[in-house]
């Protein structure tokens, strides 16, 4: 194995490994030592490859948010109603992306404190905005929705955070009904 592929299948291990604890223990968790024993590499590397856990840990929200973002860019590019694509969406939001939602929260949480970190963070917030703003300006402009479309998605992107952040917490009340209210207004 190159020396490249090595550091490369190192990194990508120890990305891996930082999803995986961020889920079930947080950030709070997290010391290099268990970063490097859930990988099964030498506790150097992560100080080696990334400089410090944080860095790491950001690093793989980054990574994560790559793949959340191709799979919504091609979610909104399908040829359906935007309907369909707001159900699936949101289907995403309240089942399929918990893994996401947990990782997203533990590091905005950690970035309050860290202006380098949230710096980065604010990028892959940057990055969600970007993909609502391209998905939503033509149902914005067809629905004939009265607010500016960063409105407008700033509303979606705090609704969302509002909805996870419940969530996490164990609390689910309102959410069905507002969602349904939510489908049947943009089915007008």
């Amino acid at each position: 194995m190159t020396k490249t592929l090595a550091r490369s299948s190192a990194e990508e291990t120890l990305l891996d490994a930082a999803e995986r604890l961020l889920v079930d223990v947080g950030y709070g968790g997290i010391t290099t030592r268990r970063l490097a024993e859930e990988a099964g590499v030498n506790h150097g590397l992560v100080h080696y490859y990334f400089g410090s856990n944080e860095n790491l840990l950001v690093r793989a929200l980054e990574r994560f948010t790559e793949r959340m973002i191709e799979r919504q860019r091609a979610l909104y590019a399908v040829d359906e109603p935007f309907v369909e694509k707001w159900r699936t969406a949101m289907r995403y939001l309240v089942s399929e992306d918990v893994r996401y939602q947990k990782i997203w929260m533990e590091l905005s949480a950690l970035s309050w404190n860290d202006e380098g970190l949230r710096e980065r963070v604010a990028r892959v917030n940057g990055e969600w905005r970007a993909v609502l703003l391209d998905a939503f300006e033509q149902p914005h402009r067809e629905l004939g929705i009265a607010m500016p479309l960063d409105a407008l998605v700033s509303l979606v992107i705090t609704f969302n955070l509002g909805v996870i952040v419940e969530r996490l917490g164990g609390i689910e009340t309102g959410h069905r009904e507002l969602l349904d209210w939510i489908d049947q207004w943009i089915s007008r």
